[in-house]
Parts: structure tokens; sequence; C-alpha cells
């Protein structure tokens, strides 16, 4: 319950930022600008509007940036699926292998078009205050939504390398819950302060927010190994963090491309709600 309980706190304190943000001076912002539509002084813009002829411009090495999110999108529907089967009861520890499942899923969408036209010339990114600077914002953005899962993670780790059984999966579908609304709001949050500050490059910064929890959780595994695990052989060793190497890679990938794909939205939706010449 512990663990509840300051998952729950950490939403509540991101919930109301995002709503003072969104409901508050978005809301002043949005109309603010669209009503310098018709005066001269739109010509003295500033703030997130002024980069909209670049926000949407392809990032660098997109491909690899799609790949990331297409595998994250992977990950985060097996893993929804997975758990509404253990809350349902069709998925036990004490009976292995119960659940096979198997899905098959096709689509073909036409392109998602900007809302936003970009400009062929890049805007020129004037120059960053300390705390904007891309890997404090990265590594700060990491905190939170690993605040949300740590202490349920210290139970799924002792089930797994204590031999013990993990049957709480109510519990761990509301955590994963709270850190899909954590990933989101902290990106969001960051890629506004962003925007405001004129820094168009949101796509990799988005996806490296959220993703960076993934740093944290091999940390922990480190603290866990130190603190809790009785491994003296190398080859032990070895494989313990060899395992949590990949958990946390798959964590980043999936933390990843939840903070992408809110900030994605998050952007869409504000340029769309302003009137651009």
């Amino acid at each position: 319950w512990f663990s509840i309980v300051n998952s729950l706190m950490i939403v509540l304190f991101l919930s109301g930022m995002v709503a003072m943000i969104m409901m508050r001076t978005l809301y002043r912002d949005i109309s603010r600008y669209n009503q310098l539509e018709t005066q001269e002084e739109a010509q003295e813009e500033t703030g997130w509007k002024l980069v909209h002829g670049d926000v949407f411009r392809p990032p660098v090495n997109s491909d690899l940036l799609c790949v990331f999110v297409g595998t994250g999108v992977q990950f985060f529907g097996m893993l929804l699926v997975t758990m509404i089967f253990a809350v349902l009861g069709f998925l036990s520890p004490s009976n292995r292998g119960g659940l096979m499942t198997a899905m098959l899923l096709g689509f073909k969408k036409p392109a998602m078009e900007p809302p936003v036209k970009t400009n062929k010339i890049p805007r020129q990114i004037p120059e960053q205050a300390w705390y904007m600077n891309p890997l404090f914002t990265i590594l700060i953005g990491g905190i939170l939504p690993f605040g949300a899962v740590f202490i349920e993670l210290f139970f799924i780790l002792t089930s797994i390398w204590l031999h013990q059984f993990y049957y709480i999966f109510g519990f761990l579908f509301l955590v994963f819950v709270i850190l899909i609304i954590t990933c989101a709001e902290i990106t969001i949050v960051l890629c506004y302060f962003q925007l405001c500050s004129e820094d168009y490059n949101w796509w990799w910064r988005s996806y490296l927010t959220s993703g960076s929890s993934a740093l944290y959780l091999f940390l922990y595994a480190g603290f866990y190994f130190w603190t809790k695990l009785q491994i003296s052989k190398l080859v032990s060793g070895i494989l313990y963090f060899g395992y949590m190497l990949l958990a946390s890679f798959s964590f980043f990938v999936l933390t990843g491309t939840i903070g992408f794909c809110a900030c994605f939205w998050f952007t869409r939706m504000i340029y769309s709600s302003v009137k651009i010449d």
C-alpha cells in the first residue's frame, strides 16, 4: 500500500502542474496569440508560437526513432494485454505456461500531416539557460517515473531472484497505469518549457526524458545486488547484471515511447489551436 500511496502522490503533483499549464497558461497563450493575429503586434510574438515553422521538422536519425517508438508500442501492447489477463485471473505463477497468447494486428493508415507548415530554412535556436540543458532535463525527467515504481520494483526483484511468488497483479496493474500517467505528464511539462524557450528539437528529447528512468532502474538493480543478494561467484554476477541490463533497456524503450507519444499529441494539439499565417 505504501508504494501505491507514494505513486499516487507523484501523479497528483504532476497532474496539478499539467492542469495548470494546459488549462491556464496554454489557454492564455492561445487566446493572446489569436488576438495578436489581427494586430500589428503579431510581429512581436514570443514563446512557443515562434517555432511553429520548425517544431515538426524531421529530427536527426528519424528512422532510428521510428524503430524505437514502434518497438515501444509493441512492448506496451504486450504488457497491457498480459496484465489484463493476470488481473482477471488467467495468469498465475502456480500454473506456469497456462497463458498462451498470439496477436496479429495489421493496419494501414495514411501519413499523419502536421497542423502547421515547416519552413525550408531552420530557425536559429537562441542560447538556452543552464536548467534547459538537454542532459540536465533528461536526467531530471527520469526521476519521477522511476519514483512511481521503485517500491513495487523491490517486490518484483525479490520474486525473480529470491525464488518467491508474485501474486499482487492488481497492484502491479495500478502501478503500470500510474507509470503511464507519470511518463506522459513529466514529458509534456518539460516539452512545454522547451518550446517556450524557442528550442524546437523536442523529438529525441521527449523520448529520452521519460526513457532516462531506465538508468535509475539499472542503478537500483546494482544497489539491490549489493544489499539483498548473497552472490559471490563472478558468473552469477554477470548473469544478474546481464538480465537487468536487458530489462532496463526494455524499460527504456517502453517509457520513452510513452513520453514521446504524449509529447507528440501535445504539440499537435497546441499548434492546431492557434491561427498561423
